[in-house]
C-alpha cells in the first residue's frame, strides 16, 4: 500500500487545516490509519495523534488532539482525513500517515506503511 500525504502547509496559531492520507496499490487488507507526528528537535520518534478503525469508522485520539483535531476517512475515496482547528505552535511536526492491523494502537512499530510525511507549521 503505498500512501500519500497532503494538505500541509503554514498557519497561525488558532487557524486550521486540513491533512488529507490517500491510499493506493494492492489489496486494502489493514484494519487501522492514524497520524503520526514527528517534532522538531525530538529525533525520530513519532508521536501518535489519532486512528481510526477502517471499517466501522472508530475513532481514537491522543490527549494533546483530543477536542481539537478529527479523523475520518472515505472509503470510496480510500482517503483518511485529519481536521486540525485551534492550531498551537507546538503542533509544528511532520505528520505522518501509517496503516495497521491493531485497531487503536498507538505504537508506531504496529503499523506497516508510511507515507512520507507532510510538514505542517505553526507561528505564534
Amino acid at each position: 500500500v503505498q500512501l500519500v500525504e497532503s494538505g500541509g502547509g503554514l498557519v497561525q496559531a488558532g487557524g486550521s487545516l486540513r491533512l488529507s492520507c490517500t491510499a493506493s496499490g494492492g489489496a486494502f487488507r489493514f484494519n487501522s490509519m492514524a497520524w503520526f507526528r514527528q517534532a522538531p528537535g525530538k529525533g525520530k520518534d513519532r508521536d501518535f495523534v489519532a486512528a481510526i478503525e477502517w471499517t466501522r469508522g472508530l475513532t481514537f485520539y491522543s490527549i494533546p488532539a483530543s477536542g481539537r483535531f478529527t479523523i475520518s476517512r472515505e472509503l470510496h475515496k480510500n482517503t483518511m482525513y485529519l481536521e486540525m482547528n485551534m492550531l498551537k505552535p507546538d503542533d509544528t511536526a511532520i505528520y505522518y500517515c501509517a496503516t495497521g492491523d491493531i485497531i487503536a494502537s498507538s505504537d508506531p512499530d504496529t503499523y506497516d506503511s508510511w507515507g512520507r510525511g507532510i510538514q505542517v507549521t505553526v507561528s505564534a
